[in-house]
């Protein structure tokens, strides 16, 4: 006859279950929000850049998020089948006692159920260390030969507590990792707690537990006694419990997997956001991937720009290929993209009848009682009968909307919180590339507004000059042709000269790669090439240590040097001029001192007030701003002038 089922000490167990929930969900990397891991996307895809494709972008990170949950549950296995284990000695009492008397006082169940669990407790440590060394790609544990020993184990215990050990934790790894390699976005996890398989698992452990205790009753009339008294309340007490504590940790390996899945998303959202990929086509990407994530028919980013009164809009569907341009837009039809109130998350189903809507303060969170019906301009420019918004914000303050419109289906507040997450991780990197963008373009502009300035004080003034002094030479051809040839000559001269400058500048136009290593023998060069060809005399007083900054740095030194010294040659009426570079721990100093006539105004002058009086070197200044340097100017009309340099390089 086998043993009855035992009784257990509530307090162990509770002790237990805690030990067994604490090596279960947490771990190395347990903390799985996507908040804290929206910023190690953004170093990963610097660090994987140069990887195939695959290996950058999301099979990546799942790969990461799948060895990571692999790595949770090999943890977890020996700590449940070993406490599994310390439950069966304590319930038959050997603990402390030798091997003999155990196995003659626990009997012929307990102990094949614990050969069982010795033995499953070696393949689980087994297990553990291979999956810390062999890659996941090659080796993986599915969770169904849990359920299958969980099967034979609770046909060979004579304990619940044992068995809820193991059980509980079959149902942890079956949530956690059944059916890995579908989960790729936040729609896929599991939404159905009761019929998910962790779930079915969870009730069929329950009806096991039962058909085990019935099967293990000594007598019929005894098993109808329990049935029908009170031990009959206690068993469906105890089925019930078991069946809810399968729920929640189903429910918790559920949870694991979906921030799982939403990591996966965001790194792969973020992964979209790349400056070498243009703004548009950033946009385009991510919006694209949020239209397929949510269901719906488009994605639209709205972004309004105070400084030259335009919306820009950019709108793109599901299907990558169709490729709608952006708009630029007046602000008067900031109403249909920027409706309702910038501080809070809004979503309105149905507009096309009853108007159904909920949402809640961006900040606080708290919900908004009331939902009215958005501006009739909605629905007219955006075609809408749905639309999901919520709120970008730029240096912190909101600056746009970024919408959904048109769900396949009504859209749940659970769609609109993930949407604002999703959101919030998206507005420092979009930010970054609209500062770039506008960066850069700044940059264009001022290199235009140089070559500008250039041609028009070089080659245009001179060929204005050469059309007047032809003419001049036409009239004298015929009265004195000794006195039109000399000045044809000078004439030609000229010309050659000024080919000279336009072929210098063409040259200089031409993009520059300088390297720290190579700055010091490149303005050497330049030297001695400038002196040849000017006159000048050029003193270089350099750092003897090759310098330690970025080479974006190193190129802006050297363009501003060289441009120093041809402002000089064509404008400064020099002798000589003194250059000296040096760095210290935080900054690397330039300066560019001459004896010509200096500047038009008099007394030294900082970068502010260069640019309030509107003084100085503009392209000079451009150059220095965007390396985050300084610009001081110090000059003395007929006695030279003196540039200084300061730019940090932390």
């Amino acid at each position: 006859m086998e043993p009855q089922l035992q009784s257990e000490n509530f307090p162990s167990i509770f002790l237990r279950f805690r030990l067994l929930f604490i090596c279960s969900v947490t771990g190395k990397n347990g903390n799985t929000m996507p908040e804290k891991n929206a910023a190690s996307a953004l170093v990963r895809m610097k660090i994987y850049k140069d990887k195939a494709p695959t290996q950058r972008g999301g099979y990546f990170r799942q790969d990461m998020n799948a060895r990571r949950i692999e790595r949770i549950v090999n943890a977890a296995r020996p700590v449940a089948v070993g406490l599994s284990i310390l439950t069966l000695r304590e319930m038959t009492g050997a603990a402390g006692a030798s091997a003999a008397q155990f196995f003659t006082s626990a009997g012929a169940a307990s102990q094949y159920a614990t050969l069982f669990l010795y033995g499953y407790l070696g393949l689980a440590l087994a297990v553990l260390i291979a999956g810390l060394f062999v890659p996941l790609q090659k080796f993986s544990f599915p969770p169904e030969i849990d359920l299958v020993a969980l099967a034979i184990f609770i046909a060979l215990t004579p304990s619940l507590a044992a068995f809820w050990f193991f059980y509980l934790f079959s149902v942890f790894a079956m949530a956690g990792r059944a059916r890995q390699s579908a989960i790729t976005l936040y729609r896929s996890s599991p939404r159905n707690l009761f019929t998910s398989d962790a779930g079915l698992v969870s009730g069929g452990a329950t009806i096991a537990c039962v058909v085990r205790t019935v099967w293990l009753a000594p007598t019929a009339p005894a098993s109808f006694s329990a049935a029908h008294g009170l031990g009959g309340l206690r068993w469906i007490g105890v089925a019930a419990g078991t069946y809810l504590a399968g729920l929640c940790v189903a429910w918790l390996g559920m949870r694991e997997r979906a921030a799982a899945a939403e990591e996966d998303f965001l790194g792969k959202v973020l992964d979209m956001v790349r400056v070498d990929k243009g703004l548009g086509e950033s946009v385009r990407l991510v919006l694209s991937e949020l239209a397929r994530e949510f269901l719906c028919e488009y994605a639209v980013l709205a972004i309004c720009d105070e400084e030259v009164e335009r919306l820009f809009t950019w709108r793109a569907s599901q299907d990558r290929r169709y490729v709608i341009p952006p708009a630029v837009l007046p602000l008067g039809k900031a109403g249909a993209y920027l409706a309702e109130d910038l501080s809070h998350s809004v979503c309105w189903n149905s507009l096309g009848g009853r108007v159904r809507g909920f949402g809640w303060h961006t900040e606080s969170g708290t919900p908004r009682s009331n939902i009215e019906a958005p501006p009739a301009t909605v629905c007219e420019e955006l075609q809408a009968e749905s639309v999901v918004a919520v709120t970008m914000l730029a240096a912190g303050h909101p600056s746009g909307r970024m919408l959904l419109v048109n769900g396949r289906r009504a859209f749940r507040r659970s769609d609109l919180r993930w949407f604002e997450r999703i959101v919030r991780q998206l507005n420092a990197p979009l930010e970054n590339v609209f500062q770039l963008r506008h960066l850069r373009t700044r940059a264009v502009e001022a290199e235009r507004s140089r070559i500008s300035r250039d041609l028009h004080d070089g080659i245009l003034q001179t060929l204005l000059s050469l059309n007047i002094q032809l003419g001049v030479l036409e009239r004298k051809a015929v009265s004195a042709p000794e006195a039109a040839s000399h000045e044809l000559a000078l004439l030609q001269k000229t010309v050659r000269q000024e080919g000279e400058d336009l072929r210098q500048m063409v040259k200089d136009l031409r993009p520059l790669r300088v390297e720290s290593a190579d700055l010091r023998e490149m303005m050497y060069g330049f030297a001695e090439r400038y002196h040849n060809e000017s006159g000048l005399v050029v003193d270089l007083f350099l750092e003897e240590n090759d310098l330690r900054a970025p080479d974006r740095i190193c190129r802006e030194v050297f363009q501003i040097y060289r441009e120093s010294l041809n402002n000089i040659k064509k404008h400064a009426r020099a002798s000589h001029v003194v250059v000296k570079l040096w760095q210290d721990d935080a900054k690397v100093f330039l300066v560019v001192d001459d004896n010509g006539q200096g500047f038009s105004f008099s007394g030294k002058f900082g970068s502010e007030e260069l640019d309030r009086l509107r003084l100085g070197p503009i392209s000079i200044k451009e150059r220095t701003r965007t390396v985050g340097g300084v610009l001081t100017v110090e000059s003395n009309p007929g006695h030279g002038a003196r540039l200084t340099i300061e730019i940090p390089v932390i």
